[in-house]
């Protein structure tokens, strides 16, 4: 006999089947809208885009049939791979923004551009308002450094908290008997991210885990926030980002970045970012006999 029990787990099991599919519903189809632009698929394409949606190429504002256009054109001329990563999402009355950055493929050419979307949840689904991107893809840079597969957007957080951040990094570096290195950065810096996938893959993760308490101070869409903690440190921001600050549990100031050092990563190879982190990690102390 099919017990009431039986029914309850039946219906469980069917509800937890749904589970991935009613969390990606909750989500803006940036996948699909990139398997669009892959195949070409101008029609499907513009299925994602409200009717009265804002585009723009660059800081020129242009119609929905020319944004349609310029995706079909990048395709016709030979695309092979075409990734859109999220660097940074937010809620924005009540909309989801994203900042991506494209990367795209024709044959052995790798090029990339970014590109803001703001999408709105409609009854007929997820409905792009807002599109602006650049206004054409230019080469990508050959770097040595390990490349985010899926970068953080929350990698770095409210600005408002860094300060609360580096006093309880500074708290932890005490107690573990380590250094901290403040990253100041934001999540719209592709070469932050790109530091970051560095601290943590294999090849330098052991050397970062057991030296080092990673903080990351974010400077705002504008560069503007964070200004004086920088200035405290004697980070020197303005140089570019990432640009990095070594302190002692204390909150002395050892080393701190002023020309802009880790802001190219296609110019570090791994061989700078190990003499970085082995020229600032802790001094051991010798042992009395």
């Amino acid at each position: 006999m099919f017990s009431a029990m039986n029914l309850i787990s039946t219906l469980v099991l069917m509800i937890v089947a749904q589970l991935p599919a009613l969390a990606q519903s909750s989500l803006p189809p940036v996948e699909a809208w990139q398997s669009a632009v892959l195949k070409g698929d101008a029609a499907a394409l513009s299925r994602f885009y409200s009717a009265d949606a804002d585009t723009y190429s660059g800081r020129n504002r242009i119609s929905l049939q020319e944004e349609l256009d310029f995706w079909k054109k990048l395709q016709a001329n030979g695309l092979t791979e075409f990734v859109a990563r999220a660097l940074e999402t937010k809620t924005v009355e009540g909309k989801q923004v994203l900042l991506l950055r494209l990367s795209a493929a024709s044959g052995k050419t790798h090029t990339v551009a970014s590109m803001r979307q703001a999408w709105n949840q409609t009854p007929d689904g997820w409905k792009l308002v807002v599109s602006s991107r650049s206004a054409a893809f230019v080469p990508d840079a050959t770097r040595t450094l390990p490349e985010p597969a899926k970068p953080n957007v929350a990698l770095y957080s409210d600005p408002k908290g860094a300060q609360d951040e580096l006093v309880s990094a500074l708290a932890r570096a005490g107690a573990e008997k380590k250094r901290v290195i403040a990253v100041f950065g934001g999540n719209w810096c592709y070469d932050c991210h790109v530091l970051d996938a560095t601290f943590h893959s294999p090849e330098f993760a052991p050397l970062v885990d057991a030296n080092f308490i990673v903080v990351h101070v974010n400077i705002g869409e504008e560069g503007k926030d964070n200004g004086e903690l920088a200035f405290r440190l004697g980070v020197a921001i303005d140089r570019g980002i990432p640009s990095l600050a070594v302190l002692e549990p204390s909150g002395t100031v050892v080393y701190a970045q002023k020309n802009g050092e880790f802001e190219a990563s296609e110019k570090l190879g791994p061989q700078d970012v190990r003499a970085f982190l082995e020229a600032w990690k802790p001094v051991a102390k010798a042992v009395r006999k």
